[in-house]
């Protein structure tokens, strides 16, 4: 029990240094800025963090939500990349199917840092969603070497498909009933990307989820007095992406 417990917050310790990465992305990708070069810096008075100032979340807390230097806000969606990608590890190590936890940090993170820019900017770029695809073939390859079966692979591809087509033609028919577009563009390869590491019958248990999950956050809005309209957007691949992790978490994928 001990041994799993620190295992779990170790995993916690691993995430939220990611986390830390997911968090810059989220505030540099948007911005044309670059995620793998640079020194972290204060987006207020540009002034160089130290190693102190950039300890996941704890640094965050301690600072109070400020840059030390000029009292400038450091947005919660840092701090929320950092929890976010911790809670993926520990539950990716807790819950996960034995052989795929490695494969659920992955997916977890990915799909964490899809959400966030969606529900932040929403907007959901095509080279992570194809980054996402890429690693879901090569988990899937992986598992078909190891079985000698090619079935994982084939039901891979088989999901990817039916998760681009079907989120597709709906936004193809809406656009035609309705003259108008219902569904961002980025949705529809999210949707093929999260099949690919969930197969046909993770797609379809995406979308009722997703569907579901979007339909409690419309309930809160309006709950919390927030005016919606026929026009008001909703992050759906925020939605999809919720829904799709504990599927792969509980299910192992394809």
């Amino acid at each position: 029990m001990q041994g799993t417990a620190a295992l779990i917050a170790g995993a916690g310790v691993l995430g939220a240094i990611v986390g830390s990465f997911l968090g810059a992305t989220l505030a540099r990708l948007p911005a044309g800025r670059s995620v793998v070069t640079g020194r972290s810096a204060c987006d207020g008075c540009g002034k160089t963090l130290s190693a102190r100032e950039l300890v996941p979340v704890l640094s965050w807390l301690a600072q109070g939500g400020k840059c030390r230097a000029c009292g400038a806000p450091i947005g919660a969606w840092q701090l929320g990349a950092e929890i976010g990608a911790a809670l993926v590890a520990m539950g990716a190590v807790a819950f996960a199917m034995q052989g795929t936890v490695l494969a659920a940090m992955l997916l977890g993170w990915q799909l964490l840092l899809l959400a966030l820019l969606d529900a932040r900017h929403m907007w959901l770029p095509r080279m992570l969603t194809a980054l996402l695809v890429a690693s879901g073939v090569a988990v899937a390859a992986t598992h078909a070497y190891a079985i000698g079966d090619l079935l994982p692979l084939e039901l891979a591809l088989l999901g990817g498909a039916l998760g681009f087509a079907a989120l597709w033609l709906v936004a193809f028919a809406y656009r035609r009933v309705r003259g108008r577009e219902g569904m961002g563009g980025g949705d529809p390869p999210l949707m093929g990307a999260i099949g690919v590491w969930l197969g046909p019958q993770g797609v379809i248990l995406t979308i009722l989820g997703g569907t579901l999950i979007g339909l409690v956050a419309v309930l809160a809005l309006f709950v919390a007095g927030r005016k919606l309209s026929a026009d008001s957007v909703l992050p759906l691949g925020t939605c999809l992406a919720i829904a799709a992790w504990p599927l792969f978490v509980w299910g192992g994928g394809v």
